[in-house]
C-alpha cells in the first residue's frame, strides 16, 4: 500500500460532508487534484499568461515553453517516439471522435467492419455508430464472457479481413476489466485493421508503453489522472496522423491561407485549431510529474490491493451483488455493485449523507447495463489517495443503508 501521507497533497479531502469526514470514491468519474497541479495552474495565470507560438515577447515564450514542455512529458509518460504523435485535445471523447471523423471517414467504406465490445463507454460507441451509418459499414460487437472479460478466441472469431477499425477500452469504467490490448492489437494488425484504444481509465492507474502495445491510436483525459478538466491527449502513429485531415479549421493549425485554398501546419499542430488548451496542458504536465514521482507501478499495485480488500469486505454485506471479474488481479481499482432492490441513486444518497461519495447510474454504458440485466448500478472507484479505512467506511455505510431501506420497505 502507498503511504497514507499522499492524502496530504489533496486539500479537498480535508473537509466534512454532512458532518462526516469526506470519503471520495468517485475517481473513475474525475480524480481530485494535488497541490502541485493547483499551483502550476495558478503560476501560469499569475505570471505567464499569454498565447503560444506566435508571440516574440517574454510571456509568450514562457507560455510556449510550458505548453510544449507538457507535450514532451506526455510523450515520455506513454513512451511515444515523437512529440509529433501527441495531440492535445479537450478529452478522450474529442480524441475518439477525431479518429472516427478523420481516419474513419477516409478509410471505411460500405461493407467494411468496425469492431467494439459491449463494455464500451458511450464515447467509444456513438462515434462508430455514426460512422457506420454514414458509410454503410457493419458495426460488430465482441461478446463478453460471463465475468465481463474478453476471450481472445472470441476476438479472433469476430475480427476478419473486412475489419478496418478495432476500438476497445483498455480498462472498463464499470466492470474494472483490464483488457488484453497488446494481444488484440496483434490480431487486428494480422487482418490489416488499425487499433484504437480508449485509455481514459488506464492512463491514471497503470504504466502505458505505446511501443509495447503497438496500437495505432490511444486517447485519454487529464482530469482522471490528477490533471485539470478540459485537457486530453490523442496519440497516433506519425504516418497515420500525417495522412489524416484535420476536423477543426481556423487559427493555429494553418500554414498558408488564400482566398480559395489553404494548407496546414505540420504535426502535431494541424490538429490543434484555435487557441490551444494552454493552462490545461501545463496542469497535465504537473500531474504527470506528480504521478511519476510516486511511480505508476506502485499506484497500480496499491489499487489492486485496495480493490481486493474492498471486494472481500463488501462481499460480507448480505444482498450485495458485485459485477465484473472476481480476481482482483484482473481488474482495476473499482467495484460496481447493487444492494438488493434498492435503486443505486437512493443508495448513493444515503451514502452521501454519511460523507461517502460514490457514482450511481448507467455510467455512460447503457449497452453494458442491458448486458448486466439492470438499469443502473452504484460504483466505488479508488485512487492513490484512498485507504483501507475508506473501504471500511463504505462497508459501514452500506450496512447503514441496508438497515434504513429495510425499515422503509
Amino acid at each position: 500500500m502507498l503511504n497514507k501521507e499522499i492524502r496530504n497533497h489533496f486539500p479537498i479531502l480535508n473537509q466534512e460532508i454532512n458532518g462526516h469526514p469526506l470519503v471520495y470514491l468517485d475517481s473513475a468519474a474525475t480524480s481530485q487534484k494535488p497541490v502541485q497541479v493547483i499551483e502550476a495552474l495558478e503560476h501560469y495565470y499569475r505570471f505567464d499568461n499569454a498565447n503560444v507560438h506566435r508571440g516574440v515577447h517574454t510571456l509568450g515564450n514562457r507560455a510556449t515553453d510550458g505548453y510544449e514542455g507538457a507535450r514532451e512529458k506526455v510523450r515520455k509518460f506513454i513512451n511515444a517516439k515523437s512529440t509529433e504523435e501527441i495531440i492535445f485535445m479537450r478529452g478522450t471523447t474529442t480524441a475518439l471522435n477525431t479518429v472516427a471523423q478523420s481516419y474513419g471517414r477516409a478509410n471505411v467504406s460500405e461493407g467494411d467492419e468496425i469492431i467494439i465490445t459491449h463494455m464500451e463507454h458511450h464515447s467509444n460507441i456513438i462515434p462508430w455508430q455514426q460512422l457506420a451509418k454514414e458509410k454503410g459499414a457493419v458495426l460488430k460487437y465482441i461478446d463478453l464472457e460471463e465475468d465481463g472479460t474478453l476471450s481472445i478466441d472470441k476476438v479472433r472469431e469476430t475480427i476478419t479481413d473486412r475489419t478496418k477499425i478495432v476500438s476497445i477500452m483498455y480498462v472498463s469504467n464499470v466492470l474494472g476489466t483490464m483488457n488484453p490490448i497488446e494481444e488484440i492489437t496483434k490480431i487486428a494488425h494480422q487482418h490489416g485493421a488499425v487499433m484504437c484504444v480508449d485509455a481514459a481509465q488506464a492512463a491514471p492507474h497503470l504504466k502505458i508503453d505505446i511501443q509495447k502495445l503497438d496500437c495505432d491510436f490511444l486517447a485519454f483525459s487529464g482530469h482522471k489522472m490528477c490533471g485539470p478538466t478540459g485537457i486530453g491527449v490523442l496519440y497516433g502513429k506519425k504516418d497515420l496522423l500525417n495522412a489524416m485531415e484535420p476536423v477543426e479549421f481556423g487559427g493555429e493549425m494553418i500554414d498558408f491561407v488564400g482566398l480559395y485554398e489553404s494548407t496546414w501546419k505540420e504535426l502535431p499542430w494541424k490538429f490543434e485549431g484555435g487557441t490551444p488548451i494552454i493552462a490545461g496542458a501545463i496542469g497535465l504536465g504537473a500531474a504527470i510529474d506528480f504521478l511519476e514521482e510516486i511511480g505508476m507501478d506502485a499506484i497500480e499495485q496499491h489499487e489492486h490491493e485496495l480493490a481486493g480488500y474492498a471486494m472481500e469486505k463488501m462481499s460480507e454485506v448480505d444482498g450485495l451483488a458485485i459485477y465484473g471479474p472476481t480476481d482482483p488481479g484482473k481488474r482495476a481499482g473499482l467495484v460496481t455493485f447493487n444492494l438488493n432492490d434498492v435503486h443505486p441513486h437512493d443508495l448513493a444518497t444515503v451514502l452521501d449523507m454519511n460523507g461517502i461519495a460514490v457514482r450511481a447510474g448507467h455510467h455512460c454504458a447503457q449497452p453494458l447495463m442491458k448486458w448486466l440485466e439492470c438499469s443502473a448500478t452504484a460504483r466505488a472507484s479508488f485512487y492513490l489517495y484512498n485507504t483501507t479505512e475508506d473501504v471500511d467506511r463504505l462497508v459501514e455505510g452500506l450496512r447503514t443503508a441496508k438497515e434504513y431501506f429495510t425499515d422503509v420497505y
